[in-house]
Order: C-alpha cells, then sequence, then structure tokens
C-alpha cells in the first residue's frame, strides 16, 4: 500500500480485499462518514430471516458523499482507531427532498 502526504491510496484492485455496500447515515465529521451495511440472515434457533446491520467508519477525503447516499466501501489499513474503510465509490445518489 503507497500512500502520500495526506492522500491514500488503495492497493492492487485484484488483491482479496473486503467491499461492502450501505448507506450513508452521518458526515458530520471532517474526511469520515458512517456507512450502515444491512444483511439478511437466518436466525440460528427459529430460521427466521432477520436483518442484521453494522455500522462502518470509511474515509472521505474530499467530504463529498452526503447523507443518505449509497456507497461501495474497502478495507484498508487502519487510518484511525475507529476507521480501518475508504469509500471506493458512489453507487446511487440520495433523492433531495
Amino acid at each position: 500500500m503507497t500512500s502520500t502526504a495526506g492522500e491514500l491510496k488503495i492497493d492492487q484492485p485484484g488483491k482479496n480485499q473486503r467491499k461492502l455496500v450501505g448507506k450513508v447515515v452521518s458526515d458530520k465529521r471532517a474526511k469520515t462518514i458512517t456507512v450502515l451495511v444491512e444483511r439478511r440472515a437466518k436466525h440460528e434457533l427459529y430460521g427466521k430471516i432477520v436483518a442484521k446491520s453494522s455500522k462502518y467508519h470509511a474515509h472521505d477525503e474530499k467530504g463529498e458523499y452526503k447523507l443518505g447516499d449509497v456507497v461501495e466501501i474497502a478495507e484498508s489499513r487502519p487510518i484511525s482507531k475507529t476507521k480501518s474503510w475508504v469509500v471506493t465509490r458512489l453507487v446511487q445518489k440520495a433523492e433531495a427532498v
């Protein structure tokens, strides 16, 4: 992984790298967004399909992703105590209300 003066680059795309798609639920911090990733899983005992979710803090260098956007995030080296993900692309722009 190469990093130069404040710029964060993602290493080779062929590398085994976890990627997740989720919705931006917070963009209040500088260069950081919170992404809610929802998944559906079968309950171990009862067999019912239940929705489970996780929140990830992702690095957004330019601050271009806003509340409600659907984005793809990729795992990277630890950037801070809670941030180990980087936004790779915008999947869907939030609807203007």
